[in-house]
């Protein structure tokens, strides 16, 4: 299982100690650019697709919030990622 699998197995299951490293690497193993806006305000934009997911990064914890884990998942759905 390659290492995006197992990220994308991880965040279905919608885990509470889901991390912002973790976040940024999947969206970068599945081709979805970084985008930083001003403050804690990120995008995570597919280029494909034009898809956009809007995020504040999590400080001072790098954990994400329930309602972040969930966003990035209807996200992921939304792109085709996850079924």
């Amino acid at each position: 299982m390659s290492r995006h699998e197992k990220l994308l197995k991880r965040i279905k299951a919608s885990p509470k100690d889901f991390t912002w490293p973790e976040l940024c690497t999947l969206m970068n193993l599945l081709g979805i650019e970084l985008i930083t806006a001003s403050g804690s305000a990120r995008k995570f934009i597919n280029p494909t697709t034009g898809g956009r997911f809007n995020i504040h990064e999590p400080h001072p914890s790098n954990i994400l919030k329930p309602y972040q884990v969930r966003g990035t998942i209807d996200f992921l759905r939304q792109e085709g990622f996850l079924s």
